[in-house]
């Protein structure tokens, strides 16, 4: 079974974050930000990463130290599940459609973590959420799960839309790339030998 369990507690928050790459999309998500929970509860489904998120945070300053050191979490979770990367499909992409919204995503468990960021909300929030965070979140995942992700805007002018259809297509390029791949068998999917 191809999971993790990561606990972090600093002076800002205090988390664990538990994924099972071979689930169904279950989750279990409290992070005190109900939009962030929506958007998490999203990643899970659409990936069908089962995942459990438990976060503690200084809500009371605002919401930027939880959203990013849940990132931080779920990503060094999703490394230390993908082990030595053996045999996984590696590579992931979804051209994501949610109304108005197009959003398109592709993404390398390259071990190396690039964040190309196209993609502008238009509003400064959603409810009370900032949406700059939907940024800080994919900043961190792909710098502490080792990913070079590239996430574009093609269409749309909902922010909700937006942000979610961003989730949703980190999701679907995220299942493609953790999947097995039965023509590799065992092998780590790089001419170097390693990821």
């Amino acid at each position: 079974m191809r999971s993790a369990t990561i606990r972090r507690k600093t002076a800002e928050t205090e988390i664990s974050a538990s994924l099972t790459l071979d689930g169904s999309g279950r989750y279990d998500i409290q992070t005190g930000v109900g939009f962030f929970d929506h958007m998490l509860d999203q990643l899970a489904r659409h990936s069908l990463i089962d995942m459990e998120v438990r976060c503690k945070g200084d809500l009371h300053i605002d919401d930027h130290h939880t959203v990013e050191d849940c990132g931080i979490a779920i990503g060094q979770a999703l490394s230390e599940a993908l082990g030595d990367k053996r045999g996984i499909r590696r590579y992931g992409s979804c051209l994501l459609p949610m109304d108005e919204t197009l959003v398109r995503c592709a993404l390398d468990l390259s071990g190396r973590p690039f964040l190309v960021w196209n993609l502008d909300l238009p509003s400064g929030q959603i409810g009370t959420f900032d949406t700059e965070l939907v940024r800080e979140f994919f900043q961190a995942l792909a710098t502490h799960g080792g990913i070079t992700l590239h996430i574009d805007l093609l269409h749309g002018f909902n922010s909700h839309h937006i942000a979610e259809a961003a989730f949703k297509a980190v999701a679907r390029a995220l299942r493609e790339a953790v999947e097995p791949d039965p023509r590799k068998g065992d092998d780590i999917p790089s001419t170097k030998g390693m990821l």
